[in-house]
């Protein structure tokens, strides 16, 4: 259940699209005095806590940033970590089927172990005839990666340069069977996109904390939810 009763939900305004950027998880552990892997340990277990509440609060569409394409560059050891965390996820999915959670994945996939990309052909399979939340793990993604892919398909297909417009761009991107983001979520104190999303966030509203990953609850997403419903989305109107 959600932690506002339901005359306070009644009066919000829910986003369509939350997206958010899982940061923080190195430096928890690292104010704990712990390897960095159990950063990211405690990192997927939020990860699934606040992905099973969107899904009970009534959110269409979630987004994470599991991995990104300069992720790489970190130390070999925990790179395998992480690919050994999204390798539990995967199997562990199975055993929840019943939160009629539609799983998907964007960025280019192809880098990963044969075992991963098994593991994720079947979870996107095996929970394609779901209605709830639609959760998108972003992995090995890049938003300037992803647009120039999507510029190369453009180019490839032979449509035409005046035939070009805003929409053909976002129907070539990883997120074309969904909306744009109207809110993202950075917790950890950086102020920045880091790469993620940049074509699909031009009109996103953003909420910042200093609140690392590992430590984020669903009170922190009911606020960031209460600070959304503050905002006054213009689109460049008056």
């Amino acid at each position: 259940m959600s932690i506002f009763k339901k005359k306070e939900q009644a009066e919000r305004v829910l986003p369509e699209h939350i997206a958010i950027i899982m940061d923080g998880n190195g430096r928890w552990a690292k104010n704990r005095k712990m390897p960095r892997s159990a950063g990211h340990v405690a990192g997927a277990k939020t990860f699934k806590t606040i992905a099973r509440y969107c899904n009970k609060i009534g959110l269409k569409y979630l987004t994470v940033y599991a991995f990104s394409t300069e992720n790489w560059k970190r130390p070999k050891a925990e790179v395998d970590g992480i690919m050994n965390l999204l390798r539990d996820y995967l199997k562990d999915a199975e055993n929840f089927k019943d939160e009629n959670i539609r799983v998907r994945f964007i960025g280019n996939l192809e880098p990963l172990a044969d075992d991963i990309k098994a593991l994720i052909d079947k979870n996107v399979e095996g929970s394609k005839n779901a209605t709830g939340l639609t959760l998108y793990i972003a992995i090995n993604y890049g938003g300037r990666d992803e647009i120039t892919t999507a510029v190369k398909e453009i180019v490839r297909e032979g449509i035409p340069a005046e035939d070009i417009t805003e929409d053909t761009v976002s129907a070539h991107l990883y997120t074309k069977d969904c909306p744009d983001p109207d809110f993202i979520i950075r917790p950890s104190g950086e102020y920045r996109l880091s790469n993620y999303l940049i074509w699909q966030s031009a009109y996103a509203e953003y909420w910042f904390s200093d609140i690392l990953w590992p430590d984020f609850t669903p009170k922190h997403l009911e606020k960031a939810i209460e600070d959304f419903n503050k905002r006054n989305r213009r689109f460049g109107g008056i």
